[in-house]
């Protein structure tokens, strides 16, 4: 498994200085959880989820998660449960899954009990799983956040392996002001007595949008949604702090996936399109509402967080080419980490000062981002890489991948 699979080897050499290493599954949590990139969602009734799975990694998604939470009619339960154990098994049985599998598969389950027996029915479908995500996690009049990790934890016993949690805040315990301090500090003391299973916290938008009766239209993003915004501020000030106590934040989900009338004129920067001959490129970003998306990658990447939940394959080329590191990003992270004796220094691009003290926490979680998804090319950016993706999505498309 490895990010950008789809491209030839000569694109790859063409777009990548360091290209992207292979994703080891018995890595530690930050190498792990930095590669989930974008995580895609589908609801656990679809009667096809493995060979959908399966044609998600053949078209470059690296992680995803079969849901039989809110995406599943309450009526619809059972019958989602009934099919998620047969498609994992028939992932199972699926030649060279178990021993190398192309995606990071996750179940999200309703409650504790639901994920136990999940597991207790999956049968060699469990060698798939990688772990679980946790809904409303802490939230009140639901589960127990200690009893959810309890669950994960048994479930890793009868796995005989550990399996990660991703606890998802998207409670209205969270949400409020007057019950968020509380409720933060209450989930971190929780996560902090399970941590070797945890392997990165999510942020759940719609919900906490929902708290306040919001949703986000096409031309905004969830940093321009003010309450929502503070909300993830505080999320990452409990529990995404750098001093070695915090956990991987992964941003909310784009749940967008065509365009309508436009009020605002689109932000996305011409320049990088006219230099690359990608001007169609742009336009087609900006007709699929995709360039909202690029917008609130960047300030999800400049608020702390990482990777994000994603409802469509067409997001997950986006998220992907904006988490390359830049040729200018590695350079100064390197020259920070290779500073031992502290002080500052210019930029090799003489362009910023690079501080060696408080710039360390930066440097290392930029270099964590390289070795998943490489460094790009002196002069090469995302638009590069998007039209390369675009044109290999195209080619396997075409030939009924």
């Amino acid at each position: 498994m490895r990010h950008f699979s789809t491209l030839s080897p000569e694109q790859l050499e063409r777009l990548f200085c360091v290209p992207p290493r292979p994703v080891d599954l018995t890595a530690g949590r930050d190498q792990l959880a930095v590669a989930l990139g974008a995580t895609i969602y589908c609801p656990a009734t679809r009667q096809r989820l493995a060979g959908d799975l399966l044609r998600l990694a053949g078209r470059g998604s690296v992680s995803a998660v079969a849901c039989l939470e809110d995406s599943v009619p309450d009526d619809r339960v059972a019958e989602a449960e009934e099919i998620l154990v047969r498609e994992l098994a028939d992932l199972a049985r699926t030649p060279g899954w178990r021993d190398d599998p192309p995606l990071m598969l996750f179940v999200r389950t309703r409650t504790p009990e639901q994920l136990l027996s999940v597991v207790e029915r999956a049968g060699v479908g469990l060698d798939c799983l990688l772990g679980f995500v946790l809904p409303k996690f802490g939230g009140a009049g639901q589960p127990d956040p200690a009893t959810w990790l309890a669950a994960v934890r048994e479930a890793s016993g009868r796995a005989g392996r550990r399996l990660w949690a991703m606890p998802v805040l998207e409670s209205r315990d969270v949400a409020h002001l007057d019950t968020r301090h509380e409720a933060l500090f209450r989930i971190r003391e929780v996560l902090d007595a399970h941590r070797d299973l945890v392997l990165a916290v999510r942020t759940g938008a719609t919900d906490l949008s929902a708290a306040y009766g919001l949703r986000r239209p096409r031309g905004s993003t969830v940093w321009d949604v003010r309450v929502v915004a503070d909300v993830l501020g505080d999320v990452v000030n409990v529990l995404g702090r750098a001093d070695g106590t915090g956990y991987p934040i992964t941003a909310p989900v784009w749940e967008h996936f065509s365009t309508g009338e436009r009020v605002f004129r689109s932000l996305l920067s011409p320049g990088p399109f006219t230099r690359a001959g990608a001007e169609e490129l742009r336009a087609q970003l900006i007709d699929e509402g995709l360039d909202g998306l690029v917008r609130e990658i960047v300030l999800d990447t400049v608020n702390g967080l990482q990777g994000k939940t994603v409802i469509h394959p067409s997001h997950v080329a986006v998220v992907h080419a904006m988490s390359v590191v830049t040729h200018e990003d590695f350079a100064d992270a390197s020259d920070v980490v290779g500073q031992v004796a502290g002080g500052a220094m210019p930029s090799s691009y003489r362009n910023k000062m690079n501080e060696a003290g408080p710039h360390r926490a930066w440097a290392q979680r930029v270099l964590a981002r390289a070795d998943a998804f490489g460094v790009a090319c002196e002069g090469v950016g995302y638009v590069q890489l998007l039209e390369a993706l675009d044109e290999a999505n195209l080619a396997i498309r075409a030939a009924g991948g």
